[in-house]
């Protein structure tokens, strides 16, 4: 076998025997290593919380300019009356059975049940320490309340009138005030039970829950023949629209004073 090569070799360099000596390795590398852990800023998450909010409010908007335009005339009744009995249409479907149970459902709207619920989850949340929280809650809540109204005068919609009303009704129809309060509460109480929680199961079953029952209590409205489609869709967009921003501000206070680094932590 013929002895190595003197030359320049990317192996190493010779020693006295011939037999070639491993290179020493250089100096590492700069560059980004493959497989390193990238933390995202904080304020991603918010941001996202943002945009949300925004996009909700863009359909409510949108809808709005809709109901104002009469653009709706058609699709509401049909919608509404396919949740009607045929003969008479002024039956809902379903046994009394299940109007009764819409009755229910829809009183998790009202204003008296709310009202018991925002004061039982929000002086649970007062009388465990977390203050800040407890007063973004109730800012929230009030500010939705306050929006609602005004634009019940602004739109001044009435009531659906092709079939009897399963529950007493009073005040102008778009958006709805009980799916928008509904809707505004229980995320916003969602979100304050969820962020007690360190499991990922719980806090999803509080969170589905709490967009389940609004969900619920909107489909009851046009089930009874009290709102138009459009009416509900417009309450759940508008309370999204405030229940993101709470999360969005109670997000913001937890991060406030947090080091965005470790070497701010340290």
């Amino acid at each position: 076998m013929n002895p190595p090569s003197r030359g320049g070799s990317t192996s190493g360099e010779p020693d006295t025997q011939g037999r070639h000596r491993p290179a020493k390795p250089g100096p590492p590398s700069e560059g980004p290593r493959m497989g390193a852990p990238v933390s995202l800023p904080r304020a991603v998450p918010g941001l996202s919380l943002l945009v949300a909010a925004f996009a909700a409010l863009i359909l409510f908007v949108i809808l709005g300019i809709g109901v104002r335009a009469d653009t709706f005339a058609h699709l509401d009744p049909d919608l509404l009356l396919a949740l009607q009995g045929k003969e008479p249409p002024s039956d809902p479907l379903g046994s009394l059975r299940a109007a009764e149970m819409a009755r229910d459902i829809t009183a998790l709207g009202s204003f008296s049940i709310l009202t018991l619920v925002s004061t039982a989850g929000l002086g649970a949340a007062l009388l465990s320490g977390k203050g800040k929280a407890t007063l973004m809650g109730l800012l929230s809540i009030g500010s939705a309340m306050a929006a609602m109204n005004l634009l019940k005068v602004f739109y001044s919609r009435p009531r659906p009138d092709l079939v009897a009303h399963g529950t007493f009704v009073s005040g102008a129809s778009f958006p709805s005030g009980h799916t928008t309060m509904a809707t505004v509460i229980y995320l916003t109480l969602g979100l304050m039970i969820a962020r007690t929680s360190s499991r990922r199961a719980t806090r999803f079953f509080v969170m589905t829950l709490s967009l389940l029952i609004p969900v619920c209590v909107g489909i009851s409205r046009v089930y009874l023949g009290v709102h138009w489609p459009t009416d509900v869709i417009g309450g759940w967009m508008l309370g999204a629209v405030w229940g993101t921003l709470y999360a969005f501000a109670t997000k913001w206070m937890e991060n406030r004073g947090k080091p965005s680094s470790p070497h701010e932590a340290s």
